[in-house]
């Protein structure tokens, strides 16, 4: 952890939350693309310290941060109470938030920045990366108890804190916008890329036509299901707790089981520069299949089981269509660390597509096979 930046007012960004303790430290938390995070110890009276993660909301991408943050607190106080039921620790089994004393679960600052504060779990971590087959394993369990949990929250009383989010065809719409108005220049040099995603028009309605004709049932979903957004045990290596909430609202299995599926299953980082260290990696789709169908308790019918190989190939396919379209725009949604960042970004995911188009027979059949096993 480093220092925070200086732009904000941490200090008076915990004294919302925290009237009776005293910040000591502050350090910048995680890598995430939209969000800054801190990790903050503080005192109270007594001499006693704690932690707290600190995470300023990017009202930007977030436009009602309040929706979000309810979104979040009925999420999460749900889940306190399943976790409870089934015998777990509803302290480290989901977020704990703190409240300001006029009652909201967030404050804004005197530069219009929202903020929320939640306890710190110890004695866990998240990794960045995946180390083994049963880390995916244990990653794939915690998502899948996460839906199994909330099977009963009724989806449709959610805000969609991002409209039409994983609604692919229309992030296929939003691509042809930027590339009509091409307003920093960069098309020309796009061009293979937008071949590949064209191509594969028909892919996009995959997912959503069968939600609208209602062969696939919608759900609460996280909807941001990278391994970094599950916290694992230091000693049992277990996940924890799901974190990083925001993007909390109805959707299907597919989608979260596909976005883990296109970075955790990949051999290269997702903005890998060197393409042929980026392979689709079938057993570690195995591992988290297992984990993903074991962890949901048996409660995924037939179809959304067979809808989970799609799920992996159109979520890649989506978020390729996401960076690309961000570079198109000037880079305005998705941070970045260099020029072609999210062009890097896109090209790893188109080549994930086209090697799970390969194995796209396998994957069917190991989904089948996990769900014969519950």
């Amino acid at each position: 952890m480093t220092a925070p930046a200086k732009k904000y007012d941490i200090n008076s960004v915990v004294s919302c939350f925290l009237k009776d303790e005293k910040l000591i430290k502050a350090c910048v938390f995680g890598g995430g693309h939209i969000n800054d995070t801190y990790v903050v110890k503080t005192e109270d009276k007594n001499g006693v310290e704690r932690k707290y993660t600190l995470q300023r909301i990017n009202h930007n991408v977030f436009k009602k941060p309040w929706e979000v943050m309810e979104n979040i607190i009925n999420v999460t106080v749900y889940l306190s109470d399943m976790i409870k039921r089934d015998g777990g620790d509803k302290e480290r089994g989901t977020l704990s938030f703190l409240f300001c004393k006029d009652g909201k679960s967030y404050c804004k600052d005197a530069d219009g920045n929202y903020w929320r504060c939640y306890k710190y779990i110890d004695n866990a971590r998240t990794y960045q990366e995946i180390e083994d087959g049963k880390l995916f394993y244990n990653v794939g369990e915690a998502f899948g108890k996460f839906q199994k949990y909330l099977a009963d929250y009724p989806a449709d009383t959610l805000h969609e804190t991002i409209p039409l989010f994983h609604n692919t065809k229309d992030r296929l719409n939003n691509l042809r916008i930027a590339v009509k108005n091409d307003i920093v220049g960069r098309l020309r040099e796009v061009e293979p890329e937008l071949e590949k995603i064209f191509k594969r028009e028909n892919d996009t309605g995959e997912l959503v036509d069968k939600l609208e004709a209602g062969i696939l049932p919608l759900k609460v979903t996280h909807n941001d299901t990278k391994v970094n957004n599950v916290l694992i045990d230091d000693d049992t290596k277990l996940g924890v707790c799901v974190i990083d909430l925001d993007t909390v609202m109805p959707g299907l299995a597919a989608y979260d089981f596909g976005d883990a599926i296109r970075v955790g299953a990949s051999t290269g980082a997702e903005d890998e520069k060197d393409l042929s260290k980026v392979n689709f990696d079938i057993d570690l789709y195995s591992c988290f299949a297992k984990g993903f169908i074991g962890g949901t308790g048996g409660l995924l019918s037939k179809d959304e089981i067979e809808s989970l190989p799609a799920g992996a190939r159109i979520m890649t396919l989506e978020n390729g269509i996401r960076f690309l379209t961000d570079y198109l725009n000037g880079d305005t949604y998705f941070k970045i660390h260099r020029p072609e960042h999210n062009l890097d970004r896109c090209r790893t995911q188109l080549r994930m597509v086209e090697h799970m188009e390969r194995e796209y027979d396998e994957m069917m059949r190991i989904v089948r096979e996990a769900g014969k096993l519950i």
